[in-house]
């Protein structure tokens, strides 16, 4: 059969697929002479099929064989090709996978815990809702005290079973009384953890963060205080250069008491820690408050005065990070915009971290 013969040689020589494509149609479309072929069955007498029908089906067989194997040859042929030409350079470095980060007050809460440890500090914990004993009378403030006001405190409308108030905690100064009242003297903890007061704006929230100290000993003084304090100070900001001012103050539950600035540098018109105080281009900072605890919280926390004496002093973690890590609105801290976390968020493998700093600088 000629057009068989001449089908099956275009199909050898076809060196595309497209090329195969269309000899298939020129055969087996609708209009092809394969298809034709096949139509001329029903025309023919028993005899003619008998005869014919094997023929036009072998020459169909022949032909999708053919296109079959050329097809296959074609598509072999260009997967070499691409395999030759294209390479995977194995040094490169695998794309980057998403992944979280680490809060900057999650951060600056480890770098705070680790850099009193190196300073024989312990973690002490204490429930966030509190009875307004611990939270305030214990404190030495007394019923007329404006903190223990609605406006600034978030009461529940129910007493426990001793007819107290329950509240949300306004600082974790409760922690230090539960610690004392549960392990005795001498004591030397930190308790940060989160504190709520009914406050909004640029550089106040509702519900922030809080870290305090307490040091219960025989012969503690001031002079322990300020050494804690600007060690403390130096390494967290990791700058040798850290100058603190005491100014007296007062705080109900610390007797004498003592607010506590940094000095800061001007650097291209942003306050850097570090150096400054009462100097061209410097000036202070408030960052914490302190002083020696007074004699009505120690009987409070079940110890006698005349005995054990200490100190104490507080200061916001989401301050710290905001001064520490050039954040300008402590809302942003809340929002829950990935973009902010992604920005000033910390490498869960990958975080800065202070341990042994101390020791070093002590």
């Amino acid at each position: 059969m000629e057009q068989l013969d001449q089908t099956l040689a275009a199909i050898a020589a076809a060196d595309t697929l497209d090329a195969v494509e269309a000899i298939r149609v020129a055969a087996l479309g609708k209009q092809g002479w394969v298809s034709a072929l096949l139509k001329t069955l029903g025309q023919m007498s028993p005899e003619e099929r008998q005869s014919e029908g094997p023929r036009i089906h072998a020459a169909r067989e022949a032909v999708t064989a053919a296109l079959a194997d050329r097809r296959a040859g074609i598509e072999a042929a260009v997967l070499d090709a691409r395999l030759a030409a294209e390479t995977v350079d194995l040094s490169l470095p695998a794309p980057a996978l998403p992944k979280g980060s680490v809060h900057p007050v999650s951060q600056v809460m480890d770098e705070l815990a680790e850099i009193f440890a190196d300073m024989g500090f312990a973690v002490a914990s204490g429930p966030e809702i509190e009875d307004d004993w611990h939270n305030f009378t214990a404190l030495n403030m007394p019923e007329t005290h404006p903190a223990r006001a609605m406006h600034d405190t978030f009461y529940f409308p129910d007493r426990d079973a001793q007819g107290r108030s329950m509240l949300l905690r306004t600082h974790t100064s409760p922690v230090q009384i539960r610690s004392m009242l549960a392990q005795g003297a001498p004591l030397r903890i930190i308790a940060p953890g989160r504190v709520y007061r009914s406050d909004s704006d640029a550089t106040h929230t509702p519900m922030f963060h809080q870290i305090e100290g307490l040091v219960i000993d025989k012969g503690i003084h001031l002079g322990h205080l300020k050494w804690t304090l600007e060690t403390f100070l130096k390494a967290f900001f990791e700058r040798d250069d850290i100058v603190l001012r005491l100014r007296p103050s007062y705080f109900p539950f610390t007797e004498p008491s003592v607010e506590v600035d940094v000095g800061y540098t001007l650097v291209n018109g942003k306050r850097v820690i570090g150096g400054g105080g009462d100097v061209p281009d410097g000036g202070w900072m408030e960052v914490l408050g302190s002083g020696m605890v007074n004699r009505r919280v120690i009987e409070a926390g079940g110890l006698d005065p005349d005995e054990w004496q200490g100190f104490a002093f507080g200061t916001g973690v989401d301050r710290l990070a905001m001064l520490k890590y050039g954040m300008d609105d402590l809302r942003a801290f809340f929002d829950g915009d990935i973009r902010w976390l992604s920005h000033y968020g910390f490498a869960a493998l990958d975080v800065p971290t202070l341990s042994g700093g101390v020791g070093v600088r002590a």
